[in-house]
């Protein structure tokens, strides 16, 4: 009975040794790449348990996720021959890998063959550009057209890169002084450009302006001189009529409008003589209201 129990526990031990060399487990965040005395076999994509012969096949994993990749500063000069700090960093993953395995190996050969590539096309792209493109204007652009061309050499080695960013460019601090102080230069000689366009559009309506001004207030001084001119002419005609209907009452009412302007109330003083031809005249309804005025003279 012993011996019995003996046999079975060494063969469960067996089988389990068996068991622990046969198989292997593939994570949901991992591909698996089966080697057959170190000769690439098959790819294993999908999570879960699988079988290898023992000591025949061996089992290589790579990372499924995205990987990040952290670049030195480099120093790069640009077009208009200004020096620039560049810090950059990429996310990659592996896409091929068995393509991978054959050309990288591991992730530390990846790093290294895809820091060299990344720092070659930084300088080509970014020394293509200028100072104002890098720092400020066409950024997203360059960061677009490195990883453009980082991704056709990466894809030699499975990997496909994901994203390159530029996280600073920055200038040397011996030249940041001198630069900035010729930015500033450039925008206040930018500034007073688009100021002396503005002026020059704003005496252009002003001008204008002041012409639209000029012939409306000639136009409206002249009918308001041809209006006044009716109006005159309307009031001599229905004067007339009012004089030849009835000269004498016509008479009688400006003889009062003068006595009102003339009389008013306050000091008014008058130095004439009683005995003249005027004063009798003008105040003739005084001393006789019934006085008739003379006919006009034809």
């Amino acid at each position: 009975m012993r011996v019995l129990l003996s046999v079975l526990v060494a063969a469960l031990g067996i089988a389990a040794l068996g068991a622990y060399f046969a198989l292997f487990i593939v994570h949901q965040n991992e591909q698996a790449l089966v080697l057959e005395f170190g000769k690439p076999k098959r790819i294993i994509e999908k999570a879960g348990l699988h079988a290898k012969i023992p000591v025949v096949e061996s089992v290589e994993y790579f990372d499924k996720r995205i990987l990040d990749l952290d670049t030195r500063p480099t120093e790069i000069f640009s077009s208009d021959q200004n020096r620039l700090i560049v810090d950059s960093f990429a996310r990659y993953r592996i896409i091929d890998p068995l393509k991978y395995y054959q050309t990288v190996r591991n992730e530390r050969g990846a790093r290294a063959r895809i820091e060299d590539i990344l720092d070659g096309t930084l300088r080509r792209v970014m020394g293509s550009a200028t100072l104002y493109d890098a720092v400020r204007d066409k950024r997203e652009q360059l960061m677009g057209q490195i990883k453009s061309q980082v991704n056709v050499q990466a894809a030699s080695f499975g990997i496909e890169i994901v994203d390159v960013r530029i996280k600073r460019a920055d200038l040397p601090k011996q030249n940041e002084a001198s630069i900035y102080e010729r930015m500033k230069t450039d925008r206040q000689r930018e500034a007073a450009e688009f100021r002396a366009q503005g002026q020059e559009v704003k005496q252009r309506i002003e001008a204008e302006a002041d012409r639209q001004v000029t012939v409306i207030r000639a136009e409206a001084n002249r009918d308001a001189r041809r209006m006044r001119g009716e109006g005159d002419a309307e009031k001599t005609r229905i004067t007339n009529e009012a004089f030849s209907k009835d000269p004498e009452f016509y008479q009688f009412l400006r003889t009062m409008e003068a006595y009102e302007t003339s009389l008013k109330r306050g000091d008014t003083r008058l130095v004439i003589s009683p005995d003249s031809e005027k004063f009798k005249d003008f105040f003739r309804y005084f001393s006789d209201p019934t006085t008739s005025v003379p006919p006009p003279k034809r």
